[in-house]
């Protein structure tokens, strides 16, 4: 089995959710792309989508998507219409470089949709022959052209343990220079590590360019981040009732320095606990943001597409 599906199907958090068993005839009317203004010409309804705010999805696992268009189709509907779709190992990868030079620029307004390469801390032990190998391919023709737009996620995972913490922080240090090497960006994952990654940061030398995905940490762990440079990325737990000091760590959080994410299919945001996440709840996310900014939902979706298109350097 794979790296990603291995992290499926232990769920990598406690608060990882698998969509919620229901009927058939329910379950399909909740998945079907919304026609909500199917009355619309083809024109109006491009016009429509293209006024809502543009969300990008900075961190999403589309590989295992029952029905990737569908999924892209409420995406779009919601304005969130830039992914980055990110790799957790060889294989994870090459399906995310496969997916976003496959689909991207779908719909219309388009979608459009980058990828990440990289090994996921829990699968540290399994080497990084292939990922290596895999950029080094990759960087032939061009990372850009295939759309990679960063090295990860890597990092420290010391919740679960799946692999060594020795191979951990040699297989991220290592990861660290790939980004350098390539000049791409960072994803780390960090859980329960907070120490050992910034150790390995500091003796490796922090990329220019690197973001903590679903941020899970408080006002010290945010703070000692922004120190190096790094953007921060929240996911749905910032909806949580029990996630106050992540909402701190929110709160004191630059907007420069912001992204929005669904890690989905994990880690829904409320109202939708229970279901599959997918990137068309990332304005939920952004929601929740701005409530605690004291913004607007635009403003929060204007800053973060733009700090993507920094720390990702997007184009399209």
């Amino acid at each position: 089995m794979s790296g990603f599906g291995r992290i499926f199907g232990r769920g990598r958090r406690d608060q990882a959710e698998h969509e919620a068993p229901a009927a058939k005839q329910r379950q399909s009317e909740e998945h079907r792309p919304r026609d909500d203004h199917a009355e619309l010409s083809t024109a109006e309804r491009i016009d429509r989508l293209a006024a809502l705010p543009l969300w990008t999805d900075s961190h999403c696992h589309l590989q295992t998507a029952k029905d990737l268009h569908a999924v892209l189709d409420r995406a779009q509907e919601q304005g969130t219409r830039r992914l980055v779709v990110v790799g957790t190992d060889e294989e994870s990868s090459r399906h995310a470089v496969a997916i976003a030079g496959e689909t991207s620029g779908y719909g219309s307004p388009p979608v459009e949709l980058w990828a990440t390469v990289g090994l996921h801390p829990h699968d540290a032990s399994t080497g990084l022959g292939g990922v290596r190998s895999y950029l080094d391919e990759l960087s032939v023709f061009g990372l850009s052209r295939a759309k990679v737009t960063a090295v990860g996620e890597c990092g420290l995972d010391y919740h679960y343990d799946h692999s060594p913490r020795a191979v951990q922080r040699k297989v991220f240090a290592e990861q660290v220079g790939f980004a350098h090497r390539h000049g791409l960006a960072l994803v780390i994952h960090t859980r329960e590590a907070w120490e050992d990654t910034f150790a390995v940061l500091d003796a490796e030398g922090a990329p220019s360019r690197m973001v903590f995905h679903c941020f899970t940490g408080g006002p010290d762990e945010a703070r000692a981040c922004l120190d190096r440079g790094a953007y921060l990325s929240f996911s749905g737990i910032v909806t949580f009732t029990s996630a106050n000091d992540l909402r701190e760590a929110a709160t004191i959080c630059p907007m420069d320095r912001m992204l929005v994410e669904t890690d989905s299919p994990f880690l829904t945001p409320v109202p939708h606990r229970g279901k599959a996440n997918e990137p068309a709840y990332v304005p939920l996310v952004g929601a929740a943001i701005a409530s605690l900014k004291g913004l607007d939902d635009a403003s929060v979706a204007q800053a973060t597409t733009a700090n993507a298109n920094v720390v990702f350097n997007l184009h399209g």
